[in-house]
């Protein structure tokens, strides 16, 4: 009887070393990937001042014990070259990479922590399917998140204060799943210091608490019986007081205290001129509203490819109510047209949810249809295992499937691979910039010199730097086209600018002037 037990505790310690070695090893894959692809994209000049550069210089200004100030976007958007970016956003949570800014100062270095960041939400996914699903369906969880498109399309779009949110909202939702509600409660207010709307998502998951009821709903895992109560009415209500009072603060006094304009993203005047005039409009006009989520169709486009991948199934989860929020916050907009692009970083703040959302929607098809007809309740089980991890790897096919037709695809793009003309010339033209100088700098090349000298955004409006590094043959954010670009250099030249280097597109000019900071 001793050899038994001890053989069968052997067995089961042996299959737990077995799932930590290969979900140990499907983290450090994704990390390498993301860290790769990422790293691959800013030394072929395909990264942008707008925004690597900003999130670089913040954290640079940290790492020295200051506030977080992004000249590049200070003084492009006319807020001054002191501009602090907790005005544009709040995200202090960024001061935690200032101290890798002492290994590695330079962009490189946000990059690298975002892939890390990406690639650990999947332990907290992978742990949340398990318990429903099973280890084989949890896997394909995992990896369904690891390769969908809005992570790729976040590593496409350099790097952003999203880097955090996979990992800490799928923290929230697992931890309070597993009955760890203090642990849950530190990721909810990690969250909250990511983006001043992270509100929004806590007060999403508090709506969701809120659809538990006692005594009914959705049962928790046997492991979980007697730790976590089917429903928790209290911690809906304070996620959701929480969630909607840290949103208001954020965004109607913290960023205004750091020099921020209340309104600059405002975006719903087709609801009214402020939120009060909104929302009071969508109660009495509730058909604009629907009319505003398809207007453009577009909006209609983004939706369906959150959800189609997924195969619907968070529609079969009232988790899906967490990013509810956050969605709507965008598709009721009527400006910045890139909140509801598929592309762009915007949908990597739900990708987790939704994930989570897929697996426990799987999870509740299992308790309609798999316990049906067996008779003894390991076959149910089983039974139950195997048709809730057949949705599961369906997800992980359909994702995969998607992978040609989002930023993944460029990783066969030789010229991503190869040091070619035009990132030769790139090269050459950031060369010619002085260590410490201020340069206006054409978007794609301002990650290049961030490292060691002062960068502003090159655009239509001289800035007084000596010099200046554009482009005339590509098309360069934050113009309309290059023939602007060649226009806005020979007006550079008209104010005494001369060049001193051009190849490829890629011009360099000087005025020697002094620096005006």
């Amino acid at each position: 009887m001793q050899g038994t037990a001890g053989g069968s505790s052997a067995g089961r310690g042996g299959a737990a070393r077995r799932r930590r070695a290969a979900l140990g090893a499907l983290v450090a894959a994704s990390a390498l990937l993301y860290a790769a692809y990422s790293l691959l994209r800013l030394r072929a000049f395909r990264a942008g001042s707008y925004d690597l550069v900003i999130f670089d210089q913040a954290v640079r200004s940290y790492s020295r014990f200051g506030l977080p100030v992004a000249i590049v976007k200070g003084v492009h958007n006319d807020f001054g070259p002191g501009f602090s970016i907790l005005g544009d956003h709040f995200s202090p949570i960024l001061a935690l990479l200032a101290p890798l800014y002492r290994i590695h100062d330079g962009p490189a270095t946000l990059l690298v922590a975002q892939a890390v960041l990406l690639a650990l939400a999947i332990l907290p996914i992978w742990r949340y399917a398990e318990r429903r699903l099973g280890a084989r369906a949890a896997y394909c969880t995992a990896a369904a998140y690891a390769l969908s498109w809005p992570i790729a399309e976040a590593l496409a779009f350099d790097f952003h204060e999203v880097a955090f949110v996979p990992l800490l909202s799928a923290l929230m939702i697992e931890r309070y799943d597993a009955g760890r509600r203090g642990q849950a409660a530190a990721a909810a207010f990690a969250l909250l210091l990511v983006k001043e709307d992270m509100g929004l998502l806590l007060a999403g998951f508090g709506l969701y608490l809120l659809t538990r009821p006692a005594g009914r709903g959705h049962r928790p895992p046997r492991s979980l019986r007697g730790l976590l109560p089917p429903g928790d009415r209290r911690a809906g209500l304070a996620y959701v007081a929480a969630g909607l009072a840290a949103t208001w603060f954020c965004s109607r006094v913290v960023i205004a205290a750091f020099g921020g304009d209340n309104d600059y993203y405002w975006a719903y005047g087709a609801l009214g001129p402020d939120l009060p005039g909104a929302a009071a409009h969508a109660l009495t006009h509730p058909w604009d509203v629907v009319l505003v989520l398809g207007d453009p169709p577009q909006k209609l486009l983004t939706m369906a490819l959150v959800l189609l991948p997924l195969l619907l199934l968070p529609l079969a989860s009232p988790l899906t109510l967490a990013a509810v929020p956050l969605l709507a916050e965008r598709m009721l907009a009527s400006r910045f047209s890139n909140w509801w692009e598929p592309h762009y970083h915007y949908n990597a703040f739900i990708v987790a949810v939704l994930v989570l959302a897929a697996a426990d929607g799987a999870a509740r098809l299992r308790g309609r249809v798999g316990f049906a007809r067996p008779r003894f309740a390991r076959v149910r089980f089983a039974r139950g295992r195997r048709l809730a991890g057949a949705p599961m790897a369906g997800i992980l096919a359909a994702t995969v499937a998607c992978v040609p037709f989002f930023a993944y695809r460029h990783l066969a793009d030789p010229a991503l691979w190869r040091h070619n003309e035009r990132a030769g010339a790139a090269s050459a033209a950031v060369a010619r910039i002085p260590d410490g100088a201020l340069v206006e700098a054409a978007n794609g090349v301002g990650p290049a010199l961030t490292s060691r000298a002062r960068v502003l955004l090159w655009d239509d409006t001289s800035h007084g730097a000596p010099w200046v590094v554009a482009q005339v043959e590509r098309l360069e954010f934050p113009f309309a086209s290059p023939a602007e670009q060649r226009r806005r250099v020979e007006e550079l030249k008209a104010e005494g600018y001369r060049e001193v280097f051009r190849r490829n597109g890629y011009v360099v000019l000087y005025r020697n002037v002094p620096d005006p900071w």
